[in-house]
């Protein structure tokens, strides 16, 4: 999926301006302790599945969603593992975006996991001791999501 028709609308008034925007990532698991990639079509490199909600959208159903949409797997978002603002993003286009990341920790209940829209080339299950190459990005959030601690967040010291 493109982008969505309400960040067009916005766009059309807004330009190229920053945009804060709610993004998501899931971090599912099946039973056997596996976790689900994705392979991605923008950059051909296997990630964890994330995009961005919807209007009035809650941000687990947000996860559970584009799981389901990227990969034809259904799932249970079951805990907020980190809350991330990540880097300003520019677009070819000249659009810019920050985005500011929930990550769930994710449960599988059903689906067979399979390429199901045009953002990714692959998806499969992978042992997390037998990973592909993956960016700092996916393997923080499955480190994250392996651990039973407190959700993670960022705090920036006071000036």
């Amino acid at each position: 999926m493109g982008t969505p028709d309400f960040i067009r609308d916005i766009r059309a008034t807004a330009g190229h301006q920053l945009l804060l925007l709610p993004g998501v990532t899931a971090v599912v698991f099946d039973d056997a302790g596996r976790v689900l990639l994705g392979r991605r079509s923008d950059t051909g490199k296997w990630s964890v599945i994330g995009g961005i909600g919807e209007p009035g959208e809650e941000p687990a159903l947000t996860a559970e969603r584009e799981v389901y949409e990227e990969t034809a797997v259904r799932c249970v978002a079951e805990r907020v593992v980190l809350t991330q603002a990540l880097k300003p993003v520019q677009y070819a286009n000249g659009d810019r975006c920050q985005y500011v990341d929930i990550t769930f920790r994710c449960r599988e209940v059903g689906g067979e996991a399979r390429v199901n829209d045009d953002e990714s080339l692959e998806v499969a299950w992978f042992d997390v001791d037998a990973l592909p190459p993956l960016s700092e990005f996916s393997l923080f959030r499955i480190k994250q999501s392996l651990t039973d601690g407190p959700t993670w967040f960022a705090r920036t010291p006071d000036a």
